[in-house]
C-alpha cells in the first residue's frame, strides 16, 4: 500500500525528543557577571551579547544531542558534568528529561572552592 504524501516510511520509529537548556538562576547571574565583564574589558556591549548568545547556544546544543555529554564531576557533585567552551566551563547536569545548566565559569576560576561554598545551585 503507498503511503499518503507526509507519512512517515515506518510507523513504529520512534519521535527523536530534542532537551532544550534550562537555565537555573545561578546560570543567569553568572551570565550577567560575564556580560558586564567583557563588556567593560572590551569597551563593547554588542561583542559581550554577542558572546552571551554563543554561551546559551551552546547549552542549547548540548542539550539537543543525543546520549550523555560532558566530564562526569564527582569532586564537585555526584550530579554535575561540564563541557568547555571559549575559556569558560559549562556546569550541567540531567534532570528525569531536563538539561539543566547550573553555572557557567571563566575556567581559571577556583571552581572546587565555588561549589564548595555552594555558589552551584
Amino acid at each position: 500500500m503507498p503511503l499518503s504524501p507526509g507519512a512517515a516510511p515506518n510507523s513504529c520509529a520512534k519521535a527523536s525528543v530534542r532537551k532544550t537548556a534550562v537555565f537555573l538562576a545561578s546560570v543567569q547571574a553568572d551570565l550577567v557577571h560575564i556580560l558586564s565583564y567583557i563588556a567593560e574589558a572590551g569597551g563593547s556591549l554588542a561583542v559581550a551579547q554577542g558572546f552571551v548568545r554563543q554561551l546559551r547556544d551552546r547549552c542549547h546544543e548540548l542539550a539537543s544531542l543525543p546520549g550523555i555529554m560532558g566530564r562526569v564531576r564527582p569532586e564537585l557533585r555526584p550530579d554535575i558534568r561540564s563541557v568547555a567552551f571559549k575559556g569558560y566551563v559549562i556546569f550541567f547536569r540531567y534532570v528525569g528529561d531536563q538539561f539543566e545548566v547550573v553555572n557557567i565559569l571563566e575556567g581559571h576560576r577556583d571552581i572546587l572552592a565555588h561549589f564548595d561554598g555552594e555558589g552551584g545551585s
